[in-house]
C-alpha cells in the first residue's frame, strides 16, 4: 500500500482524528474518548466525541501558538514536524497534568486528556488565563526519549 492509498484509507475509516494521536501512540497521554484501530500495521487513534474533539483542537492550537517562540517559529499553522509536534502534544499536556494536579508532578503519563481539559475548562472556559509559560517550559523540557547513560 503507498502512503497515497494509505492516507486515503485512513480518512475513510477516521473521520474524527485525535489531535493528540502521537502523544496517545507514544504511550504519553491516553484518553477515555479514544478509539484505537490498525490499518496496514500502523496504529490510529480516532476520537468519539465531537465536542471532546473541538475541545482538544482549541487546546492543541494554544499550545502551538506559545510555543513558536521557544522553536524559533514566526507562524505556526497546523501540525509541526514529528518530534515537536510530540513535544507540543506530551509535554504541553503533562505540563498542564502537573499545573492541575501538583500531586501528580512526577508522573510520566497522562491517564486521561479528555478529564485534564474539562478539569481545565472548570476553572478557565477560554483557557485565556491557564500558566502559558509554565505550559511552554514543559514543551520545551520534555523528552520523547530517555537520553541513555554509559554510553550504550
Amino acid at each position: 500500500m503507498d502512503e497515497d492509498q494509505f492516507r486515503s484509507i485512513y480518512r475513510e475509516i477516521n473521520p474524527r482524528r485525535c489531535v493528540f494521536e502521537k502523544a496517545i501512540t507514544h504511550l504519553r497521554c491516553d484518553c477515555r474518548s479514544r478509539q484505537r484501530f490498525l490499518l496496514a500495521s500502523r496504529e490510529g487513534v480516532g476520537c468519539d466525541s465531537e465536542p471532546a474533539l473541538a475541545r482538544c483542537t482549541r487546546f492543541l492550537g494554544q499550545l502551538r501558538h506559545n510555543a513558536r517562540f521557544a522553536f524559533h517559529e514566526a507562524r505556526i499553522d497546523g501540525p509541526l514536524p514529528h518530534n515537536r509536534e510530540l513535544k507540543v502534544q506530551a509535554g504541553g499536556c503533562l505540563a498542564l497534568q502537573k499545573h492541575l494536579y501538583p500531586q501528580q508532578a512526577d508522573a510520566g503519563q497522562v491517564p486521561d486528556i479528555r478529564t485534564l481539559l474539562d478539569r481545565a475548562l472548570e476553572t478557565d472556559p477560554e483557557l485565556d488565563h491557564l500558566p502559558w509559560g509554565e505550559l511552554v517550559r514543559g514543551i520545551t523540557g520534555y523528552e520523547s526519549r530517555r537520553r541513555r547513560r554509559g554510553g550504550k
